[in-house]
């Protein structure tokens, strides 16, 4: 009996999974072969929908056939399950792309690579019996073949729930949640099956369609947005503890199973996903950890604690209480020469890979540098007072950096060297190449280099980062950007390597305008979350007791959060070492400046920006914060009393 039936009928090219007595998982042959057919009629012009369904009532498909993967990965052999996983991808990124109307049909359990087979289509059908889930956590993965993209863009904070919880839905959970169009009773299936062979009409499926009742999911959204809307892991666990209620309880009890670490992952992962609609960059992040999964991660432990021994009692590497941030930013990193590739080669190069210069290796621009070094890009940097990177060719000035680049990328201090080193740049860049200051500068002084750059014939942005050193080092930065949209599209798949998000806000300047803007907040914000840990020391309050309240309340903030000023409470952050910077309160003052030099150019009324100015430069400039973080705030608010 062969694992996969594909044949024409009528109208429609047709798929059936047919391995009903292992529910239908999926085997690597299985995947190319649906790939092959998929192909095959996409070709046919006298195919016009592709139908997939499967045999037996159980199951779609309960998931991938994992036990070929463990036994290799075991004996030290990851690069089968990574080929299997590269195979499955490009299959589901061709899913989700088709030209053509795929109907599937999804009864019993549709679980992770059955996911990928059967929710990427344009209909997708479910009936009484359907369960929909993504449990991969529970055996150290994050969701994937595409689930991530489905979970970011799900109703509020649903995504983070289904994928760390690996809760079931229902047919009508399904619909609600995005993995799922349309509910028809089974027992209609094979009329529906057969009136869209003889018609090839994807339209006539309305006319099926029944009301699937309500989704039980939809009934928990306020607990699952009030519960799961944190930045970490540890974030969603605090607020969990928080509240002694069924749905907190059940929620705890469910977290306790997986993989802590592929759960912060997966917050991380939906984080990352949330808002885009481009699957082949949700497979590449997917695709991070799952080649990871193996030989840094627990993907051989959570196979061997469920599938193999059954005991299941695995032993995880991390508690779930521990702060796992900086691990599963690593699991996330690029992965270079290694990366998942579903896109055509770089017309330019051949290979994808771009000639990058790099001005400025400080703290930041180091990292980041390296970042795009070890992703497989040709770099060479400059800078007069640091040392190259690892992987980073030096120069010997910032126009020998520049010579025949592609991109350069600049990391400066301030607008006036930004100007100086744009003219020496864009005097060795060839026409058509992008000029990318990262550097956090003045608005007028971001426009005025577009607009050397405009003169020859060269792409620019503007586009200061969000995220600190830890960001940079990580490749978790955000990215405000202004500028050409062309120069934007040359530069996203930097953006994707250096960050975890870019954001075009416009015309030149505009990525200025939203750092100095998005700064403004995080100065004011960091200062009153001071005040108040300082005030709750003179009211008898603990330190821990106000996180707890206030990181689960109307009071929570990113400050708060993840980044808490207080020594040992909350996750680890500079004020856990002694206030070395990770974004110092010099750069802060800067910033803040920036501010108020724009918001008096444009005649905008920001008091509280403007205090925020004043006590950043008297703690900088006449106290002790030079050369401390931002956040050092908060000792400064204990010494001192109201007068």
């Amino acid at each position: 009996m062969t694992d996969l039936i594909t044949r024409v009928d009528a109208h429609a090219g047709r798929i059936t999974l047919n391995r009903p007595d292992a529910l239908n998982a999926l085997t690597y042959q299985m995947c190319l072969d649906i790939e092959a057919a998929l192909d095959g009629f996409e070709a046919d012009p006298a195919i016009t929908l592709i139908l997939i369904d499967a045999a037996g009532d159980k199951a779609f498909c309960a998931g991938g056939d994992i036990a070929e993967m463990y036994r290799t990965a075991k004996a030290g052999n990851f690069e089968y399950g990574r080929q299997f996983w590269t195979d499955e991808y490009r299959l589901n990124a061709k899913l989700a792309t088709s030209p053509k109307p795929i109907v599937s049909f999804l009864q019993g359990f549709t679980m992770g690579g059955g996911v990928g087979v059967g929710c990427h289509g344009s209909h997708r059908i479910v009936g009484e019996s359907s369960k929909i889930a993504m449990p991969e956590c529970g055996i150290g993965l994050v969701p994937d073949v595409g689930g991530s993209l489905i979970l970011a863009n799900a109703p509020g904070r649903v995504g983070e729930y289904l994928g760390t919880t690996t809760a079931r839905m229902t047919a009508a959970d399904a619909i609600w949640v995005g993995f799922a169009d349309t509910f028809i009773p089974e027992d209609q299936w094979d009329a529906v099956k057969t009136a869209l062979c003889d018609t090839g009409d994807v339209g006539l499926i309305a006319g099926f369609a029944a009301d699937p009742g309500p989704a039980p999911l939809a009934a928990k959204l306020d607990d699952i947005n009030r519960h799961f809307a944190g930045v970490t892991l540890p974030d969603i666990l605090r607020s969990l503890s928080f509240e002694d209620t069924d749905f907190t309880r059940d929620a705890l009890r469910r977290l306790r199973g997986p993989s802590p670490l592929a759960m912060a992952a997966a917050v991380e992962l939906i984080h990352r996903n949330r808002g885009q609609t481009d699957i082949a960059k949700a497979l590449d992040m997917e695709y991070r950890y799952t080649f990871r999964s193996a030989s840094d991660g627990e993907f051989i432990e959570g196979i061997r604690a469920l599938i193999i021994d059954k005991d299941k009692s695995p032993k995880w590497h991390h508690d779930l209480h521990d702060n796992m941030a900086m691990d599963a930013y690593k699991m996330l990193r690029p992965l270079g020469k290694d990366a998942l590739d579903l896109s055509q080669p770089n017309a330019a190069t051949g290979d994808g890979t771009m000639k990058i210069g790099f001005c400025g290796l400080g703290n930041m621009g180091a990292p980041m540098a390296a970042n795009l070094a070890a992703a497989g890009h040709q770099v060479t940097g400059f800078d007069p007072a640091t040392p190259c990177p690892d992987g980073v060719t030096a120069a010997k000035s910032a126009a020998d950096a520049a010579t025949g680049a592609d991109v350069v990328i600049t990391m400066l201090p301030n607008g006036d060297i930004a100007r100086a080193v744009a003219a020496d740049v864009l005097a060795a860049m060839p026409p058509g190449s992008v000029l990318l200051d990262c550097s956090t500068i003045d608005v007028e002084s971001a426009r005025a280099i577009a607009a050397m750059a405009r003169a020859k014939s060269i792409g620019a942005l503007d586009a200061p980062v969000s995220g600190g050193v830890g960001g940079a080092a990580g490749g978790t930065l955000t990215f405000m950007v202004g500028g050409d949209g062309a120069a934007f599209e040359t530069a996203k798949p930097l953006f994707d390597i250096m960050g975890q998000k870019a954001v075009h806000c416009g015309d030149a300047g505009n990525g200025q305008a939203a750092k100095i803007c998005n700064n403004m907040i995080l100065g004011a914000t960091m200062i009153a979350t001071c005040e108040a840990f300082a005030l709750a020391d003179k009211l008898g309050l603990d330190r821990q007791s106000m996180f707890d309240v206030v990181s689960t309340s109307s009071g929570y903030s990113w400050t708060m959060n993840a980044y808490c000023p207080a020594p040992g409470v909350g996750p680890t952050s500079p004020a856990d070492n002694d206030y070395q910077p990770g974004f110092a309160a010099d750069l802060m003052l800067k910033d803040l400046r920036l501010s108020q030099q724009a918001a008096k150019a444009v005649n905008a009324d920001t008091p509280m920006g403007a205090a925020a100015q004043d006590l950043y430069a008297q703690f900088v400039e006449q106290e002790d914060g030079a050369g401390k973080d931002f956040s050092a705030m908060l000792p400064r608010f204990e010494k001192r009393d109201r007068t």
